[in-house]
This record gives C-alpha cells, sequence and structure tokens, in this order.
C-alpha cells in the first residue's frame, strides 16, 4: 500500500487534475503540498506511483495524470465529500413532488444531469407484486408454456426449455404445488426460499419449479419504462470523451443498448449506498476514460430502482457523490408517499 507521502502527493494531483484539466509537474506539487518535500523527493514519490500504475506521463516532459487505478484509490481511500448545499438540496426537494411515479423518474434524471452537467440516468421503479397462481401448457417434448398471474392482475408468459420432458400429470402437480406453497408472497421472498425448499417439496419437478420461479420474478420485476436517459449531449462538452470519435461512439452504442447498461446498473441495486464505476472497473463500461455513480432507491424499505450520472473519469466526485445519493433518497421518500 501507500505510505501517507504517497497518499497526500497522489491526492493532491488528483484534485488538481480535476479542478485544473492540466498534467500536474513536480513544481505544482511542491508549492500546494504541505510537506516540505523537494521537487526532486516529489519526482521520485511520482516515479514510484507511475511504476504501481496510479498515474502516466502524457508526454515524456510533462507531468502526470491519475489513471483509473489512481481515481480508484482516490476514491475508496483519500476522497473528502461536500455536504450537498442548501441551494441544491431545495431544487431536488422542488423538482421531486410526490406526483405521478414515472413525472418523479423523468424529472430525477433531468435534475441529475442539470446539477453535474453530465448525462443523469434513472431505472424505473419495479413492480412489487406477489404471486396470485401459475399455470403450465405442454408445448412440445422440451417445451413448456409457463403463465403467472401476480396480484394486481397482471398476466405473464414465457416459454420455459426444459432439460427433460414432463407429463401432463408432472406440470399439474408442479403447478399446485407452486400455488399451494407460494401464492401471496412477493417473488424476491419466493426466490430466497426455493433453494431451500424445493428439493425437499418435489424432487421429480424441482427443476421445472425452480425455472417457473426464477422466469416468472424476472417476468414481473421488468421496469415499465426502463432506463431513463438525460442530457447525453453535454458529453460532447467533454474534451476526455468527445476529442476521439470512436470513444464517443462507444459510449453511445452503451446508451443505445438499454439492456446492457441496465445490467451494470443493476449491480448497483445490490449495493448500500453510492457506488461508483471508474474505468474498465467494470466489463460493461465501455471506456476508462468514463465513470458511472449511482445508488439505489427504495420503496416502503425495498429497492426497486436506481439513479445515476454518467461523466467523465475527471470529475468532481466529493460533488457527484452527494447530488446522486440525496437524489436517490428523496425518490425514496417521494415514492412511497405515494
Amino acid at each position: 500500500m501507500l505510505n501517507d507521502r504517497a497518499q497526500a502527493l497522489l491526492k493532491i494531483l488528483v484534485e488538481r487534475y480535476i479542478a485544473d484539466g492540466q498534467p500536474v509537474g513536480s513544481r505544482a506539487l511542491s508549492r500546494a503540498s504541505s510537506l516540505e518535500l523537494s521537487p526532486a523527493t516529489i519526482r521520485n514519490v511520482m516515479a514510484d506511483l507511475e511504476e504501481m500504475g496510479f498515474v502516466s506521463s502524457p508526454h515524456t516532459s510533462s507531468g502526470r495524470v491519475p489513471t483509473p487505478k489512481g481515481y480508484r484509490f482516490f476514491v475508496d481511500t483519500l476522497l473528502t465529500v461536500r455536504p450537498l448545499e442548501d441551494v441544491e438540496r431545495a431544487q431536488i426537494e422542488e423538482s421531486l413532488l410526490p406526483d405521478d411515479p414515472h413525472r418523479v423518474v423523468a424529472a430525477a434524471s433531468q435534475l441529475l444531469s442539470d446539477l453535474t452537467h453530465f448525462a443523469g440516468v434513472v431505472v424505473s421503479p419495479r413492480r412489487i407484486a406477489s404471486l396470485r397462481h401459475v399455470e403450465f401448457f405442454h408445448l412440445s417434448e422440451k417445451r413448456v408454456l409457463l403463465i403467472v398471474v401476480a396480484s394486481d392482475g397482471e398476466v405473464q408468459n414465457r416459454v420455459l426449455v426444459t432439460d427433460r420432458p414432463y407429463s401432463a400429470s408432472q406440470l399439474a402437480e408442479a403447478a399446485n404445488a407452486i400455488n399451494q406453497h407460494y401464492a401471496g408472497h412477493d417473488f424476491a421472498a419466493i426466490a430466497s426460499r426455493v433453494r431451500n425448499e424445493l428439493l425437499d417439496l418435489h424432487r421429480d419437478i424441482s427443476a421445472l419449479m425452480r425455472a417457473a420461479i426464477e422466469t416468472g420474478g424476472e417476468a414481473m420485476r421488468q421496469p415499465a419504462d426502463g432506463v431513463v436517459l438525460s442530457g447525453e449531449r453535454n458529453l460532447f462538452e467533454v474534451e476526455a470523451l468527445s476529442s476521439d470519435r470512436a470513444r464517443l461512439r462507444k459510449l453511445f452504442d452503451l446508451f443505445e443498448r438499454k439492456a446492457q447498461l441496465l445490467g451494470l446498473l443493476d449491480e448497483s441495486e445490490r449495493a448500500e449506498g453510492v457506488k461508483i464505476f471508474i474505468g474498465g472497473d467494470s466489463l460493461l463500461v465501455p471506456l476508462d476514460e468514463c465513470s458511472i455513480v449511482t445508488a439505489p432507491y427504495e420503496v416502503d424499505g425495498r429497492v426497486v430502482g436506481t439513479v445515476g450520472v454518467i461523466g467523465p473519469t475527471r470529475m468532481a466526485y466529493e460533488r457527484v457523490i452527494p447530488i446522486v445519493d440525496v437524489t436517490a433518497k428523496l425518490i425514496s421518500t417521494v415514492l412511497s408517499q405515494h
């Protein structure tokens, strides 16, 4: 790990680079540091940091810039997050009124974009419904039609491809077992029970029952509107992203493939509080120059969606993090009141 001196210099370098956008040299670090180190000593520390992959030199004679690894260490270890200013908090509260849930989602996405000048993204609330009943219908030797009826009356049909054929009596037995043991429970609660219970209940049809519950749960959890994006054009103003057409095309390809973006944002639903993806942290983040700051939001204590900001790695994390965090918490309050 980095010693205190290296950490202090890395923190100053990242903060200056975020503020100015220019490589940071040893003399600038010497002036900004309270460690009373000579430029030669600082150059040695910078060389060590570069060798360990925390900084890089864009040109031989220039200063250093943070790498994704340097940003990651800065965010996880060195960052001091500022409380949100009263004016910004009031702006968020005024924009997120307990009105129609879809309007809240759209307003939150636009608000995140307006406050950060990057792209705001919100995953629409997932439905919270319990199981009313299921039915199975034989289609062919290893294909079964699953019909799932939720407590709110919505019906979802899915075709299951099974690893073995099932008779009509086995399909009826599986449906009866699911309806008897799981009707009236929400799908999240069912999913947490099935692993332990199915083998004990009906060993011969447990694979079919498990597939039905997992598939039905996925169908019922799908958000009505998917991903709501605002302010994508703001990213044209970010030099690190817009200076390379191929780089920018990759980012907008991610926006087009909303299923892939949903997969990335779903990761944050399993986190507590704010989660930050920097550069190549996730296979779903296409660029080293791109970061995504996300936080889950809840309805009545259950996570149902995600909010986030998509921007360059060179972003003011100490400001963006509380904006995302407060927005997620206020959406939770508003939607729980609705």
